[in-house]
């Protein structure tokens, strides 16, 4: 018997205010133990489909279950406690500057636990080494390079022992050698702690490296593909046929990072 999704998308319909729907009847399975590649043009409903996964975004229509619970009919009390299973690793890190590195990490300890200080710093540091930044805990974001910045932003999002880690755009900024050991590090730290990793991307080299599976959204967030690796570079669908003939590869012009879509989703 095939284990339940660990995110299940049921005729999600979704959108902001009166306007368009930007989601609409979509359904997917995410599996559990896998990495799944979300990959589409700007518009086509990535962010939109991240903010109903968190709960951040009320659905029109349709559920969104992880781990089989539906973050967005919580109360602000509950909350909470489903997102500490649900780490996030945003495309610029989204560090505080003014807190070192293992301030930062520390943060969801501090604010979803009860741990004593000793615990909590055992805790990071052990985060720390699994990213290879255990001398880094007393610096600044500031004073980290890219890539360490990302690894730092990781050891942060992995801070609660999440069963299921969203990225986006992990490799965005780095150079070629320093995003293939930060997919790396995440193939690591997937099989280490057995989580399910989700994947917002435009890059092929990463997709080829990490992903399991892949779920391509076309304009108007309608689902052109949906399953392994493999069928998709093999799919039909001139869309995702050109993405994986590496012709229309990369970020479009315009195309927003999971963190703004959710800063302004804050203000809505």
């Amino acid at each position: 018997m095939a284990a339940e999704p660990i995110i299940r998308v049921v005729d999600l319909t979704a959108g902001y205010g009166d306007g368009p729907a930007v989601l609409s009847n979509l359904s997917i399975d995410f599996p559990r133990g896998r990495v799944t590649a979300v990959v589409g043009g700007s518009g086509c409903g990535k962010s939109t489909l991240f903010k109903c996964i968190v709960g951040l975004l009320r659905p029109r229509s349709g559920q969104v279950l992880v781990a089989g619970r539906d973050l967005s009919t919580m109360d602000e009390r509950d909350l909470p406690e489903a997102l500490s299973r649900v780490g996030l690793l945003f495309q610029q890190g989204a560090m505080l500057n003014s807190a070192t590195v293992a301030d930062n990490v520390a943060l969801p300890l501090k604010e979803h636990t009860t741990l004593p200080a000793s615990i909590i710093e055992e805790s990071v540091r052990l985060k720390l080494q699994a990213v290879g930044l255990g001398h880094a805990g007393t610096k600044f974001p500031s004073e980290l390079s890219g890539g360490m910045r990302k690894r730092a932003a990781l050891a942060r999002a992995m801070a609660l022992d999440p069963e299921l880690l969203l990225c986006d755009e992990p490799s965005a900024g780095l150079d070629p050698r320093t995003a293939a050991d930060l997919d790396d590090l995440i193939l690591g730290l997937k099989e280490t702690f057995r989580m399910t990793v989700v994947v917002v991307t435009h890059e092929l080299a990463s997709i080829d490296a990490i992903a399991d599976d892949v779920v391509f959204l076309g304009p108007g967030g309608v689902l052109h593909y949906a399953g392994p690796l493999a069928g998709a570079k093999t799919c039909t669908v001139p869309e995702v046929g050109d993405f994986f003939a590496r012709r229309g590869v990369g970020a479009p012009a315009g195309t927003r990072s999971l963190l703004q879509v959710l800063e302004e989703g804050q203000g809505r």
